[in-house]
């Protein structure tokens, strides 16, 4: 592909290059990070999460639930990642507990909530989201090993779960990444 008529949203250096070179090269240089989305309503909240999970280059998202989704609002980023999806929410479970990691909710309805700001992440995190309006299932909830909520300071009880998403992914990154943190 000619580098001058590549339209795709890619940074400079992927224009002109093949999306398995793209893949490849992004392949070499992934983050620890994971996220989880369980039985989003909205498409175009998953397609936001999935976009801004490109965008901090996360090893792999996860989808929960027994619907498949559509992913238009990905604008095609979801090709540039590994999405999984997982019908039975004790084998993703499993699967985070058999690769060591910890899997830290984001939520606001929960007893055991508290604020993301103290929360010190490790390396080996999976950032776990629900839906809009009904949050993370209550199974998840107890399965989950940390439950954090972004605090709020308008009038509203929270922020969108896609805008959620990317404040937390962007906090793993800056203690993980840009400060050298994280203990795993």
């Amino acid at each position: 592909m000619d580098r001058d008529r590549d339209r795709r949203n890619v940074q400079d250096e992927y224009r002109g290059l093949s999306l398995e070179r793209i893949v490849e090269l992004l392949g070499d240089k992934r983050l620890l990070l994971e996220v989880a989305i369980e039985n989003l309503e909205r498409d175009f909240s998953v397609g936001t999460i999935i976009r801004s999970a490109n965008n901090f280059n996360v090893a792999k998202v996860h989808i929960l639930g027994k619907k498949k989704c559509n992913l238009r609002g990905a604008m095609c980023t979801d090709k540039y990642l590994e999405v999984v999806y997982w019908n039975e929410l004790e084998d993703f479970f499993r699967d985070q507990r058999m690769r060591e990691r910890e899997v830290v909710a984001i939520e606001n309805h929960d007893v055991r909530v508290r604020p993301l700001v103290n929360k010190k992440f490790i390396q080996r995190t999976t950032l776990l989201f629900g839906s809009e309006g009904n949050g993370l299932t209550e199974a998840t909830l107890k399965m989950a090993d940390d439950v954090r909520e972004i605090e709020s300071f308008g009038s509203t009880r929270s922020v969108n779960v896609a805008v959620a998403a990317g404040i937390a992914m962007y906090e793993w990154v800056r203690q993980c990444v840009l400060n050298g943190g994280g203990d795993g």
